[in-house]
């Protein structure tokens, strides 16, 4: 019996949603790292440490690339397929600024694990590399600004453009990316 005090994720019959809810668990994670830059400084990389960087690392190397694809790889060009006048305006401004902002992450996140790869594989609490404060700081305030971006501007025209039939194509293609079958 599914539990009616616990929120259900959205299904990929609704991908923009999917989208927003992969952003919450960025916001979220993005959150684990700033909490985790105060408990190092107090308690070093115990177990509690470990066990947030283990879990920053899960998301942002196994999820976080597939919903950039999904925007990379699917979205956007679906996007810039079927936008007109202001709006095609609008996203052949977004989209080089987009992409753009999608590889500083992804760089400023390789610095990012490796720190967290040391953190959760130290043997002592003292062992592990440090968190940079402004590694941190940078690459939550790249994803916050991108993420604030994309909820303002590509997908509330993704929803107000797309056919029916377009956000099926967008679901579908997102499932197939995490080898979900339908």
């Amino acid at each position: 019996m599914p539990n009616a005090l616990i929120a259900a994720a959205p299904d990929f019959s609704q991908p923009i949603a999917v989208l927003k809810h992969c952003h919450d668990k960025i916001r979220k994670q993005l959150g684990t790292l700033q909490n985790l830059l105060e408990h190092i400084s107090q308690h070093g990389s115990d177990a509690q440490a470990q066990q947030a960087a283990d879990s920053v690392m899960r998301y942002f190397n196994q999820a976080a690339p597939h919903h950039h694809a999904d925007e990379e790889v699917d979205l956007l060009p679906m996007l810039s397929v079927t936008a007109t006048g202001e709006d095609a305006a609008l996203l052949q401004k977004l989209t080089p600024e987009i992409m753009a902002e999608h590889q500083q992450m992804d760089k400023l996140w390789h610095t990012l694990n490796r720190q967290l790869t040391s953190i959760a594989s130290s043997e002592t609490a003292t062992q592990a590399t440090p968190l940079s404060m402004q590694d941190v700081k940078e690459f939550s305030a790249i994803y916050s600004a991108h993420m604030e971006k994309e909820e303002t501007w590509i997908a509330p025209m993704a929803k107000r453009i797309f056919s029916e039939q377009q956000m099926q194509q967008l679901g579908a293609a997102m499932q197939q990316r995490r080898g979900i079958s339908t």
